[in-house]
């Protein structure tokens, strides 16, 4: 009976024993059931550190928040107790039922996952609006803003659609990223550039706001009637007041994501005028001037002249057409080269268009050129305009004499003289050829071909070779580990570098970079980094006490971090901090 007893009590602790090692690796949820206008929260959680973690794929949700990494770390009564968990804050895209898939990450080698998650997302439901609520705190204090400079233009005038994020002073914004953004449907539109905007101080709906211009746009109405505006859409990330103070007083923050919208917005377009509008009228809206040149009025037949035609000033330049001249035929009038020095602001386009043809006359004699007109529509007056050119008279003083009869006057001859070239006539013609030779050479039996031939007999030796080589390193364990582990403490380092600005972000790949180059130096598992086990190894490594106290410290900033505001001179010493003390630790540790 003594003899049962004792082999009980040895099954007893065998088996508790075993139920202690066991890898645990599981998905918790906050909720199986939420409306489409509630957020989903999903840990993660594993009872032994690992690696390669792999998050599902949440293609029915938005990610708007996490990934988010907690680690708890501790001993009862001689147990060690680990926990390590990933969370993720989900908001639905749309209603119905939805699988999130497993995730997977490492441990000891082995690949663990997690078991699929069925939720059920509902139609929208009234949450309560509770003033302590980081949701609602949120709502209530960023608000995105489309200020539109006219709501009636007429076709083809500009206006401005400006968008404005107003933020309350209570409340801090760390980021955001456009979730849709406007198509401007049945407008011509142009981005003007926003790079350098500084926060201003404003009021919205009475209240004191600071505001920031995201996104200016100069827009032309194409068609008439009501037109949309798309709205821009951006999930933001926040940080709002909590109804609980730190030791000194002070409040804590609290973040959360808001996804905000400017909204549609509706221009009524108006048409032009149909009473006094011009027969050449071609859509030109704005302020201009029109002017019409030649490079010479005085030259001798088969030489050649510039004809510009140009229109500058204020308006939709890039949108209509300019007027074409018409030439006696005796003068030889090639296709005009088209010029555009146009740019846009929120007054919309300035500068200048042109059309430059290129003229050679034939013949001796005047040669009149008709006056040619431009019309506009005047948006201060709301009037048509009509713009006209001087008539002009072009002199060719030397040349064949055209000899054909007063009724035929003005025809072209169908003789021609050679026409004398300047340095930069016709430069837009391209004189370059790129001729290929019909001949084709033969492959067989070249160098090129004999050479890959022989490629694959010269490879194999230098492949097993190599292969020796690699098999050598992959029986090296050991070898492989600290690699390993090197490789990830020198990946996470620069992305911790990459990653400054963001404290979470920054804070975790710190941290894996610290444990991965202990991992590597001391020759360590994951399951020995605990800080007494560092203080006494590194000491046995003859690395000195501060050097010490500083890489604990940096461990401790990593998990203070999760739950104190940060900001980048911090994270910047800290990293500074950390790359100092591990190069002294390579130095001093023998």
């Amino acid at each position: 009976m003594k003899l049962i007893k004792h082999i009980t009590f040895l099954l007893v602790i065998l088996f508790t024993s075993i139920l202690t090692a066991q890898v645990t690796f599981e998905a918790k949820v906050s909720k199986q059931t939420l409306g489409v206008n509630e957020r989903l929260r999903i840990d993660f959680e594993m009872n032994q550190d690992g690696d390669n973690f792999n998050p599902p794929d949440f293609s029915n949700f938005t990610v708007v928040g996490g990934p988010n990494q907690s680690v708890s770390n501790s001993w009862i009564n001689g147990v060690r107790t680990f926990k390590k968990t990933y969370s993720y804050f989900l908001a639905p895209k749309s209603r119905g039922s939805f699988t999130i898939n497993q995730a997977s990450i490492t441990i000891d080698g082995e690949v663990y996952k997690t078991v699929p998650v069925k939720i059920e997302v509902t139609a929208a439901v009234d949450i309560p609006k509770d003033p302590n609520n980081p949701d609602y705190i949120a709502s209530e204090s960023v608000h995105l803003v489309a200020e539109v400079s006219k709501e009636d233009p007429y076709l083809n005038e500009a206006i401005t659609v400006v968008y404005k994020l107003y933020v309350s002073p209570t409340v801090a914004v760390d980021n955001w990223n456009e979730i849709d953004t406007p198509r401007f449907n049945d407008f011509w539109s142009q981005n003007i550039d926003t790079q350098g905007q500084k926060v201003q101080n404003g009021t919205y709906k009475g209240e004191n706001y600071r505001f920031l211009v995201l996104r200016k746009t100069v827009l032309y109405p194409q068609k008439t009637g009501e037109l949309i505006i798309e709205p821009l859409t951006l999930d933001i990330a926040l940080r709002v007041p909590t109804n609980r103070r730190d030791i000194f007083g002070g409040v804590l923050m609290t973040r959360t994501n808001r996804t905000v919208s400017a909204g549609n917005r509706t221009i009524h377009v108006k048409a032009l005028p149909e009473a006094g509008k011009p027969s050449d009228f071609t859509g030109a809206v704005g302020d201009f001037t029109f002017d019409v040149t030649a490079s010479k009025k005085e030259l001798s037949a088969a030489e050649s002249l510039q004809l510009k035609v140009a229109v500058k000033g204020n308006g939709n330049l890039k949108l209509f057409k300019l007027p074409k001249v018409s030439l006696p035929s005796s003068l030889e009038v090639y296709e005009p080269e088209y010029n555009e020095e146009v740019r846009t602001n929120l007054s919309g386009m300035q500068g200048s268009i042109s059309d430059s043809y290129t003229v050679v006359p034939q013949y001796k004699g005047k040669y009149p050129i008709p006056s040619i007109s431009f019309s506009y529509f005047d948006l201060k007056t709301r009037t048509y305009k009509r713009l006209s050119s001087e008539e002009m008279v072009i002199d060719v003083l030397e040349g064949p004499t055209n000899n054909t009869s007063p009724n035929n006057v003005g025809t072209a001859s169908t003789v021609k003289q050679a026409v004398t070239l300047n340095n930069d006539q016709f430069a837009f013609i391209k004189t370059d050829t790129a001729f290929e030779s019909m001949k084709r050479s033969q492959f067989f039996k070249t160098n090129i071909f004999w050479s890959l031939l022989l490629f694959p007999f010269l490879v194999i030796p230098i492949a097993i070779v190599i292969r020796k080589q690699k098999a050598v390193r992959d029986a090296d364990v050991y070898g492989n580990k600290i690699r390993k582990a090197d490789k990830l403490a020198r990946k996470y380092l620069g992305h911790a570098k990459k990653s400054l600005g963001k404290k979470e972000e920054f804070y975790i790949a710190l941290e894996k970079a610290l444990h991965n180059y202990l991992k590597a130096k001391l020759h360590i598992e994951t399951s020995d980094l605990s800080k007494e086990n560092i203080t006494e190894l590194l000491t046995e490594k003859q690395v000195e006490h501060d050097v010490v106290k500083d890489f604990k410290s940096i461990l401790e900033s990593c998990e203070l971090a999760r739950y104190t505001p940060m900001d980048i001179a911090t994270m910047k010493e800290d990293y500074d901090k950390a790359a100092k003390t591990i190069s002294l630790i390579d130095k001093q540790a023998r």
